[in-house]
């Protein structure tokens, strides 16, 4: 008599008694002692969810309680062997079949937790388990976290002098640069999006090379040829900054792919903000990632908005850190306003996917005080006391500085003196790289070609001829 899939939990068990005879009593000759009910386990969730587990815990019950008899323990075992068979041997792993039709609810009851160490007040809540800083380690942060927010503020106010062309400022991230960056090594290589400038500050590029590439002048590395804050270098293993919105991520999947193939004791990590999660090359370099094992951190600023498109009408997921267990990657959810919390997160995400070769996806949640870009005006489109409650409440730089002073690395003298002495740096990088020359022309048909062909000598003839026969359109500083 064959098993139906169809036939309910009690029916399948009401048939197996009576094939083995513990329905008659003539027929059974179990003591009182072996007839007594095993202790009661409650349900697992899963159990609850899926009538073959709970078919698979009755017949465990029962098996306490066997017959010492041969021939029934092969029953039992006929029918437990037909129970482990009610699968699917599918490409990738065993499915189990479930005659209850249900589907993957598109939104859970609860959200993902968030990982936090420091409460508003930059207080350690209590319990929590973070990565140990050392008093050196944290002043740099702190430090370079001031730092980047003068060089935002110092580099905003050139660009609305129309000293520099373009700027867009990490004000709300800085933990999120900083402590990220603390959390890698050199060796590991950094795929940013446009808001990081702070990973290449804390490698040790200098606010002169910051002001060199915003004002794009002859010690650029860019050799002018990128808009300001597309800094790259060689030197501290940042790639340059593209403009096109997530182009990095796949990339970052591929040079992982190499440190893999080359067995290095490193990772890549790569930075992007909700926004470019919208787009297809995410997708594509998750799956990448989980398929070929490889070790990359995929590092998402949420930060609510991508320039003027609020993260409600971009996706319908609870955010972006559940996007990563689709793809098989392991991902959690981050305070991005939390100094330690970052720290810890990213440096666990590296061993992990140093020592395993598996992708990471790290969600931080966290705000865009400043607007998106010099080009935009965020008070269009989000309320201004919105912003504000951001900049006051939530600040990263004030949350960590409360609690370095609470250990005692730091005071007001302190606060004052740095401050004092970054701007002044920045107000001097500003003129020397303002008073700096330019690249010369011949700069812009370099670095293709091994051997630049016929059309692109026209080209930079053409060019040199337009700009003599027009200084007016020109500018004068700019070598031909």
């Amino acid at each position: 008599m064959a098993l139906c899939l169809r036939t309910s939990s009690r029916s399948i068990l009401y048939y197996l008694k009576s094939k083995m005879g513990l329905l008659s009593s003539s027929s059974s000759s179990l003591t009182h002692q072996h007839l007594q009910k095993p202790p009661f386990t409650a349900p697992t969730a899963q159990n609850v969810r899926d009538p073959f587990a709970n078919f698979s815990t009755k017949v465990n019950l029962l098996s306490t309680r066997r017959f010492q008899s041969t021939k029934v323990e092969e029953q039992w075992d006929s029918l437990n062997h037909a129970h482990h068979n009610q699968v699917l041997d599918f490409p990738g792993g065993k499915v189990a079949f479930t005659p209850e039709m249900r589907f993957i609810s598109e939104s859970p009851v609860e959200r993902v937790h968030c990982y936090r160490v420091l409460d508003d007040k930059g207080q350690v809540i209590m319990s929590s388990k973070f990565k140990q800083v050392s008093e050196e380690i944290a002043v740099k942060m702190y430090s370079d976290m001031v730092t980047l927010q003068t060089m935002d503020s110092v580099f905003y106010e050139a660009q609305r002098q129309g000293r520099i062309s373009f700027y867009a400022t990490a004000i709300g991230e800085e933990a999120i640069n900083i402590a990220s960056a603390a959390a890698l090594t050199i060796d590991d290589l950094v795929f940013p999006q446009y808001r990081e400038p702070g990973v290449l500050l804390w490698r040790g590029f200098s606010l002169q090379e910051f002001a060199n590439q915003c004002f794009g002048n002859k010690d650029d590395y860019g050799k002018g040829r990128q808009m300001p804050i597309h800094y790259g270098s060689h030197k501290h293993n940042y790639f340059t900054v593209a403009a096109t919105i997530a182009t990095q991520v796949p990339h970052a999947v591929g040079a992982a792919y190499s440190l893999k193939m080359d067995r290095k004791k490193a990772c890549v990590i790569t930075y992007f903000g909700d926004g470019g999660t919208s787009e297809g090359d995410f997708h594509a370099a998750l799956n990448f990632a989980a398929v070929m094992e490889v070790p990359v951190i995929f590092f998402c600023r949420n930060n609510g908005w991508a320039i003027s498109t609020p993260t409600s009408d971009q996706f319908r997921s609870d955010g972006v850190v559940v996007k990563g267990p689709a793809y098989g990657v392991r991902s959690i959810r981050v305070d991005g306003n939390d100094t330690l919390a970052i720290y810890t997160a990213v440096h666990a995400a590296r061993e992990m996917a140093i020592s395993e070769n598996r992708p990471i996806l790290i969600e931080a949640l966290t705000y865009r005080v400043g607007h998106h870009s010099t080009s935009d005006d965020s008070t269009k489109y989000r309320p201004v006391d919105e912003i504000e409650w951001w900049r006051s409440a939530r600040d990263p730089v004030a949350r960590f500085r409360k609690w370095i002073e609470s250990n005692g690395w730091w005071c007001s003298e302190d606060e004052s003196e740095l401050r004092t002495s970054v701007r002044k740096q920045m107000l001097h990088a500003i003129q020397v790289a303002e008073k700096a020359d330019k690249p010369p022309i011949a700069e812009l048909f370099t670095d293709v070609y091994n051997v630049p062909p016929s059309n692109l000598c026209e080209q930079e003839k053409f060019l040199k001829e337009t700009m003599k026969r027009h200084p007016q359109d020109y500018m004068p500083d700019v070598p031909v």
